[in-house]
This record gives C-alpha cells, sequence and structure tokens, in this order.
C-alpha cells in the first residue's frame, strides 16, 4: 500500500456537515523574506512576519487549504514585493482555493533598512523604519493600506525665545558698557553656556489608505516625510554634523501642531493616497507627557487613536 494515498484526510473524512460561510480565515505571524525595492538600482530583502486570510465562502466546506496560502507566502520571497506583485499573491491566494473562497487579504510588517549619509562628514549609517504593508480583494477590487513610523528631532519654539532671553539678560549684566569690543564679545561667547531650548525625540505614525493606487518606493516615501519635517534624526556622526544638527533645529524651530501642518501638507498633495490618519507625537523633555496632533482626511478619528 502506498503510505501517502493511506494518510487520512479529517476535513474530508468527518461525517457531520459544516454550515454557515465564514468571513476570514487563515494564518498569522508567518516569518517570510521579502524583496523589496530600494528606490536605487539595488533591492533589499528583509525579514518579515505575515498574516494570510481568505473567505469561506461554501457553507457546505469545512475549512480552506491552509498549506496553499503558506506555498504562495513562500514564493513571494523570490519576486519584488511592489503592488504588482502583491496583487498577483492576493489573487493567487483565491483561486488556490478552488471555487470556495471569493476574497483574499494579507498584512506584512518589518523594519524596512536605509542607508543614510552624515550631513557634512560624508559618513554613512543604518536607520530602520517600522512598516506595515496591508491589502485585499474583495468581489475583485483591490484595496492597499500603508502604516509608517517616522522619527525626527524637534525643538521647542517657546523654550527657545525664553533660552535667548536669559543670554540677552546675561550679556546685558556681564559688559555694562554702551560699545562692546566684538572679539571680547566673541571669546566670552565661546566658553559660556547660559540657556539651552529643550528638544525631543519625535515620531510622526502613519495610517494610509491607498485603494488601487500603485505607492513610490518606501525610500523614496521615507525621504519625503523627513525632508518635509526638516531635522530626520541622524545616524554616523562626527562633532561637525552635530553642529550641523544643531544648526538644522534652531533653523527649523517646531511646535507639534508645526510638523502636523507640513505632513499634512504633503499628504493632501498625494494624489495616490485617498485617506490617511496620523498621529505627531513629540515626546517632551521638559514634562513627564507628550505633547500630540491626531489628524485624518475622512476618518473618524476618534475611532482610530489607538491604531499606532
Amino acid at each position: 500500500m502506498n503510505i501517502a494515498t493511506a494518510l487520512p484526510d479529517i476535513a474530508k473524512s468527518r461525517t457531520k456537515a459544516a454550515s454557515g460561510c465564514l468571513q476570514w480565515v487563515g494564518m498569522e505571524g508567518i516569518a517570510v523574506p521579502l524583496t523589496l525595492d530600494s528606490g536605487t538600482s539595488q533591492q533589499q530583502t528583509i525579514a518579515a512576519k505575515a498574516n494570510v486570510y481568505v473567505s469561506l465562502d461554501d457553507p457546505a466546506e469545512k475549512g480552506i487549504h491552509m498549506s496553499r496560502l503558506y506555498a504562495l507566502l513562500n514564493q513571494l520571497s523570490s519576486k519584488s514585493c511592489d503592488k504588482a506583485g502583491l496583487d498577483s499573491l492576493l489573487q493567487n491566494m483565491v483561486t488556490s482555493q478552488t471555487g470556495i473562497s471569493q476574497n483574499a487579504k494579507f498584512d506584512v510588517c518589518f523594519d524596512y533598512l536605509m542607508t543614510k549619509d552624515s550631513l557634512l562628514s560624508n559618513e554613512t549609517g543604518f536607520q530602520s523604519y517600522q512598516i506595515e504593508i496591508g491589502g485585499q480583494i474583495v468581489n475583485g477590487k483591490y484595496d492597499y493600506r500603508l502604516k509608517v513610523t517616522v522619527p525626527y528631532s524637534s525643538t521647542c519654539p517657546c523654550s527657545a525665545a525664553l533660552a535667548r532671553q536669559l543670554l540677552a539678560d546675561a550679556i546685558d549684566t556681564q559688559f555694562d558698557t554702551v560699545n562692546i569690543s566684538k572679539q571680547t564679545l566673541l571669546d566670552w561667547a565661546k566658553k559660556t553656556s547660559i540657556a539651552t531650548p529643550h528638544s525631543q525625540r519625535s515620531y510622526v505614525y502613519l495610517d494610509l489608505s491607498l485603494g488601487d493606487n500603485a505607492w513610490p518606493s518606501l525610500t523614496s516615501l521615507l525621504l519625503q516625510f523627513e525632508d518635509a519635517l526638516g531635522t530626520p534624526v541622524q545616524t554616523m556622526v562626527k562633532r561637525r554634523d552635530e553642529q550641523e544638527f544643531a544648526r538644522l533645529n534652531a533653523e527649523n524651530l517646531m511646535f507639534c501642531e508645526d510638523a502636523a501642518r507640513k505632513i499634512k501638507t504633503l499628504l493632501e498633495h498625494s494624489n495616490w493616497i485617498e485617506d490617511y490618519w496620523f498621529k505627531v507625537e513629540h515626546q517632551e523633555s521638559l514634562h513627564a507627557h507628550n505633547a500630540v496632533v491626531i489628524d485624518s482626511k475622512f476618518h473618524n478619528i476618534n475611532e482610530v487613536t489607538a491604531t499606532l
């Protein structure tokens, strides 16, 4: 006897009849390597976690073919994880179920690694960004979502103004003559710290609804957000890079409302985004709490504040 033919298929051999359709059936937390377009001539392979689901639309069928979904996800590792590849994955997930499923969806989350140049010293380093791509095909219509977390630096305008006032007061106290020697003032300034404005590591959490639109490469997208904010966090730095970073922060003072408006302007001018929700978070160094802004295009923001 062929051993393979003797293996039981419990889904087919159970005598109790199945009843009722199920919206989503599948697997979660599957490890899979993904190949992503880095926005250059090179591609990047990263480790991801994936969830895959299909609908169970045949009320007489006991279950879906899970191993077929797993095999399709494995095949994705050898293809570019762009919209064309993900469209194909979704369609193949439906057809793999031989008529018992009409809809499919997936989520993949990963840390995307980017090479970042220093500001002045020609050094390079690496930075990772939390990314989640979600897609589905329902009634033949594709729909995608993209979640992105972008860190940046923010310096409080109020704190900067107060620090400048203390510096002016210190100069007034230190020099009691109307005319001050330029060299004397420079020598004093180089060795005297009066006050520093408070800065914070800050984040923007984005949840973008794309519909059936293609999206830019992740590198291009992340650089757009960083350029809009003006003070992205740095990787490898030397002293001249750190000084340049301090200069950029002084040039780009931001309340959380300022950062939010920069992000909103960029989103409103991105015609591949159908809907958006975002949260700006300034992790205060002055306070033990954070300053935040939440905004959206069409979402009811009260329903999604816990999304990220």
